[in-house]
Formats: structure tokens, C-alpha cells, sequence
């Protein structure tokens, strides 16, 4: 809601000189101006009929002294093409023309609710009354000029420069971006990235793979400055509450070639194109190479547009358009919440042994080990998202001499068994659902963001200062685990990190010593870590 705010009455009569309307004490209120620009002058006036009404036009104030074209630019570009550009750097003052109303109105109502800046400083953007710019005199002239190049190079080649703190974009940035997704928590799908990075402009193709146990994306979008805002707003948030942050980066590649539309690339301008088995290594092909720069620093600025890709901003869930590092409170996918463990050592596997182990990537209800077919277990997680990220991180790790295979089960649920059953299967069925081992019961808790695959290298936590370091060798040695290297935390003497001989001797040290207890009213806590020693 615009706030119209006249300094006199409306009988007043009006100075040509809009800054002279500038209430200091009402800085952070909007305030609707009008143009005049009789004379072919750059004086501007007040409306004496000022309304609150949408136009093209716009009034930027509170601008850094000497502030550039480029710099107010980069505040409209985002939104579509500017038209016309007056600055008035004496009175820290601008006047932009959108090519749309439009345009206007979704700058204005971004920038209503997240203030912009320049140079650290915040600007003010409000509705002007005249309708329209005219730009007259050699001084305008020249800003037009310098704009129309601005456009050009925006619009065809990506070339625009800033004087201000890297603002605009880069010669050679992509149009594609590099995206590594951390803290996979929740499963990230190619239409949850498709939604969140449409909003910036039109995705026109993406592909997902896994690369050093890490989901990553390449997305191309029409326009590199599209790309370069999605980078500004988006690197290093979270697509779900506390996890799954992501890191962003401009691509080598000028275009992706995808061959297939499934669920792991799609090319959105190509409906015809095969659902074939997708092989990550040839699923892109460079069509040009550019040097990778430095990250872009300027603030966020996520416009909305729909327009570019037919969805309705009601389809995408949550609210994707937040501040840097803050969740973009994406709802989770739902699909079934069973796994399905095969090839398991039925001589050695056990409903607790899987509980501690999936446990790592979620809260496990139940488990069940098959009793016809003890190489099998249905392991229920207590949501989808959960499920997913246990089998992203555990199909293909070795088991006690296995290697193990996980995938979604159809079962909805576990079943418990019936009041029948024997006693052997009653043994190999467990409900866990009430346990105090779960890890992730808490909202935000801190355990969200050390999720972590499989590694030679565990986390120990929850060590009480009486417990030395050779205690804890001995302890893992007497469980038949070679100790490689150890070392406690610098700074909280209740960490520490200890590197086994392999990733396998990691998983059954984990699962044998997950909550062991070292003195009377303290249990030793055991997670994968991504550090080495």
C-alpha cells in the first residue's frame, strides 16, 4: 500500500524541484512524484493532482552520490526492458521509464516488501504521476544513449558492465547455471528446481546428476540476466527448512544439448524429444565455451515472472521469494516412505543394525526383515523425503561383507505382525517409532545440516570431558576397528574425529557404537563426516 504524501496543500503552489518535497523524517514511506519536463529541460516538478495510481514511470530516491546508469539500471533490468533513464545525481534522484506498465507494477511490488540498494545504501522506488519521459536536451540525449547500449548488450549479449560493487553482468557470463545442491535432506527433483528457478525467467532446459556423492543440476536459462539474478537471490539457500542449501555457480558451457525429457534432463522447448535411458556423461554437449568468472555481489532481486514459463505462482509452493539464507519453504514431495533393502548378510543383519544405520538420514518407525527371504528388510522412514536421502546416500555401501541394494518399496507401510505369528518373526519385526534415538524429532535441529554420505571418517560427539583420547581408541580397537587417526575438536573438547581404515569398517563402527555408553548419564554419538584428519 502507497502512502501519497504532499509536503504543502494542494492550493500551494509547487517548486520545479521534486527534492525539495523530500520529507527527511519520512524516508522509509513511499511517495508518488510526477514529472514535468516542459522546456526540454531535465527540471522536474511535482504533480499538483498526485495520485497513488500505477505508471510507467518511476521515482528513485536516496541514490549514492556520483551513482551511474548502470548501477540504477541493474535495480530494473530484472523486471523487463527500461525505455527512458533520467538521472539527477545532484539530488540523489533518478526517473526510469518501463517498457510496460507491467513491468512497473511487479518492480514496484518486489522492491515494496524487500528494499533495494546500491553500494550498501537503500533507495527508495515509488509510482510517478506523468505517464511518460521526455528527454530533450544533449545531457538526456546521452542517457539514452548510454542506455540503449545497456539494453543492447543486456538483451543480445550479456555484456553489461557496472561501476558499482559488480553490479550488471560480466562479459562472457553463461546463460547456464551450475547448481550443487548440500545437506540433501529432502530429494531435490528436477520440477522442484524447474519451479524455483522460473521465477527469475524462462528455464529452457535442466539436467540433474550425482557427481562426488553430491546432486548437482546444469539449468539453462533464455537470457543471462535471468541467470545472473537467480545466482544473486538463490546461492546459499535452502530449499527446505534447514537442509538442502544450495551452492551456484556459472557454468563453462554457453548451452546444454539434452537428448532426453525424463526425470533426470528435459529440454522445455522440445516436447518430441525420447524418454531413453539417460547417460549423465553424454547428456550435454558444449556448444561453446566461456571462461568462468567470479560470483556476482549484488543484492536479491526475484521478480515474478510467470509469464515466461505459463505457471501460476499459486502451483509453486511455500514462499520462494525470500531474503538470501533463508529457507525457501518448498513442500515436500509425497511418495511413498518404505524402503526396500536387498542383498543384505542374513547371518549378520539385524532390525537394530538397520534402525542405527538409516537412522543417520532420517527417523526410522519400522523395520522388517523378511521371513522367507532374510536377504530382504522393508525399512519405513517417518516421511518420503527422509526415504529418499537413505537411499541416495546407502544403495551401493558394502554391509557386513555386502554390498547392499536400496530402493522405494509400494508398501505404504510396515506391517506389524499378526498376533499368530511366531516368536522368529515377531523378532524380525520392530517399531521404533517411539525410540529416543531418533535424530531429526526436533525442528531445526543442528543434526539437519551434518548429513553426510558414508565416509572412513566418523563425527563423535557427546564425549565427556573424563573420557581421554586413548579411551577412545581403545574402545574402537576393542570392537576390532583399526584407528588410523584421531583428533579432538580445538575449540569443544566434546567433539572429535576418528578415521578408520575404510568406509565399510565406518558403517559397522557406527552401528556398534552409536549411543555406547561412556559414563553413567552420557552416550557417545556417531555420525558420517565430510572432514578428514
Amino acid at each position: 500500500v502507497f502512502t501519497c504524501l504532499l509536503k504543502r496543500s494542494h492550493r500551494a503552489p509547487f517548486s520545479r524541484t521534486p527534492s525539495s518535497y523530500l520529507n527527511p523524517s519520512h524516508h522509509n514511506l513511499p511517495v508518488c512524484f510526477g514529472l514535468s519536463a516542459v522546456d526540454g529541460t531535465d527540471r522536474l516538478c511535482v504533480s499538483e493532482r498526485a495520485q497513488c495510481i500505477p505508471s510507467r514511470v518511476l521515482h528513485l530516491r536516496q541514490l549514492p552520490p556520483d551513482v551511474s546508469e548502470q548501477e540504477v539500471l541493474s535495480l530494473a533490468l530484472p523486471f523487463g526492458r527500461v525505455s527512458k533513464l533520467i538521472t539527477l545525481k545532484t539530488k540523489n534522484q533518478a526517473f526510469l521509464e518501463m517498457a510496460s506498465e507491467e513491468a512497473a507494477v511487479t518492480m514496484v511490488n518486489y522492491y515494496t516488501s524487500a528494499t533495494p540498494s546500491i553500494r550498501s545504501q537503500p533507495v527508495y522506488i515509488q509510482y510517478s504521476t506523468h505517464r511518460e519521459l521526455k528527454t530533450d536536451n544533449m545531457t538526456s540525449q546521452r542517457a539514452q544513449a548510454a542506455l540503449q547500449a545497456i539494453n543492447a548488450g543486456a538483451v543480445h549479449s550479456g555484456n553489461m558492465t557496472s561501476g558499482g560493487e559488480g553490479r550488471g553482468i560480466a562479459p562472457g557470463q553463461s546463460p547456464v547455471l551450475r547448481i550443487i545442491v548440500e545437506n540433501l535432506f529432502y530429494p531435490v527433483t528436477l520440477e522442484v528446481l524447474q519451479q524455483i528457478f522460473s521465477k527469475f525467467g524462462s528455464v529452457l532446459k535442466i539436467i540433474t546428476f550425482t557427481r562426488n556423492n553430491q546432486f548437482q543440476a546444469l539449468l539453462q536459462f533464455s537470457d543471462t540476466v535471468h541467470a545472473q539474478h537467480a545466482k544473486a537471490t538463490l546461492d546459499g539457500q535452502n530449499i527446505y527448512n534447514g537442509c538442502c542449501t544450495l551452492r551456484i555457480d556459472f557454468s563453462k558451457l554457453s548451452a546444454l544439448n539434452v537428448k532426453y525429457n525424463n526425470d533426470k534432463s528435459r529440454d522445455f522447448t522440445r516436447a518430441d524429444l525420447p524418454s531413453g535411458e539417460l547417460e549423465p556423461t553424454a547428456a550435454f554437449a558444449v556448444i561453446s565455451i566461456n571462461p568462468s568468472l567470479p560470483p556476482y555481489g549484488a543484492a536479491a532481486f526475484p521478480p515474478t515472472f510467470h509469464q515466461h514459463t505459463g505457471l501460476s505462482m499459486a502451483a509453486v509452493p511455500g514462499s520462494l521469494v525470500s531474503h538470501p539464507r533463508v529457507s525457501l519453504q518448498m513442500a515436500p514431495p509425497v511418495v511413498h516412505s518404505v524402503l526396500l533393502v536387498s542383498n543384505l548378510n542374513p547371518e549378520s543383519v539385524t532390525p537394530h543394525c538397520l534402525f542405527i544405520l538409516f537412522g543417520v538420514y532420517g527417523d526410522v518407525q519400522r523395520v522388517k526383515i523378511l521371513f522367507n527371504k532374510k536377504e530382504n528388510a522393508l525399512v519405513q522412514m517417518s516421511d518420503a523425503t527422509q526415504a529418499q536421502l537413505a537411499m541416495s546416500h546407502l544403495n551401493g555401501q558394502r554391509l557386513h561383507g555386502n554390498v547392499i541394494r536400496v530402493t522405494l518399496s509400494k508398501h505404504p507401510v510396515v506391517q506389524l505382525p499378526r498376533g499368530g505369528a511366531g516368536q522368529e518373526e515377531q523378532a524380525l519385526t520392530r517399531d521404533f517409532s517411539g525410540s529416543a534415538l531418533h535424530r531429526f524429532k526436533k525442528p531445526g535441529s543442528k543434526n539437519f545440516n551434518n548429513i553426510f554420505p558414508p565416509s572412513a571418517t566418523l563425527h563423535l560427539s557427546n564425549i565427556p570431558s573424563s573420557v581421554s583420547e586413548e579411551a577412545l581408541k581403545d574402545l574402537f580397537s576393542s570392537n576390532g576397528f583399526a584407528v588410523k587417526a584421531f583428533k579432538f575438536f580445538q575449540k569443544d573438547r566434546k567433539m572429535a574425529l576418528m578415521q578408520l581404515a575404510s568406509v565399510e569398517e565406518a558403517i559397522e563402527a557406527l552401528i556398534i557404537l552409536h549411543d555406547h555408553q561412556l559414563d553413567h548419564n552420557q552416550h557417545l554419538r556417531v555420525s558420517f563426516s565430510k572432514s578428514t584428519i
